[in-house]
């Protein structure tokens, strides 16, 4: 599956972006997705994840509260609503996918199979 992320941005603090991800290729509602995201000079770490049908959501404990992650399987589309950003929000986000069978690893980098090529976001203070 192809994985293309977009809608990072600028944004100030306290402010609002919608990342999408929008798949290609294979069944896009076959696959568990996930966002990451790497800031400058840090490894690529968890962010959100969700299960192939939409059941069950999973968050990194610093932005529960203040992001979403949502799929529309009909439009091979997930999403990212990331509000009330903060200046350590800052990274490239990453989207992707895996199998939900393995799940219970969702926050490992090496579990997923597909990745997006990333999108920018910076939030200014």
């Amino acid at each position: 599956v192809q994985l293309q992320a977009s809608g990072g941005g600028l944004v100030q603090t306290g402010g609002s972006l919608r990342l999408s991800c929008a798949a290609s290729g294979r069944t896009f509602s076959g696959y568990a997705m996930a966002w990451f995201r790497q800031a400058p000079g840090k490894g690529r770490v968890f962010v959100a994840a969700i299960r192939r049908n939409g059941s069950n959501t999973y968050y990194v404990d610093s932005v529960k509260g203040r992001f979403t992650i949502s799929r529309d399987n009909a439009k091979n589309t997930v999403y990212l609503q990331m509000n009330s950003l903060k200046p350590e929000d800052t990274a490239v986000y990453y989207c992707a996918a895996t199998y939900d069978s393995t799940m219970y690893y969702h926050t490992r980098v090496e579990i997923y199979c597909y990745w997006g090529q990333g999108t920018q976001v910076t939030v200014s203070s």
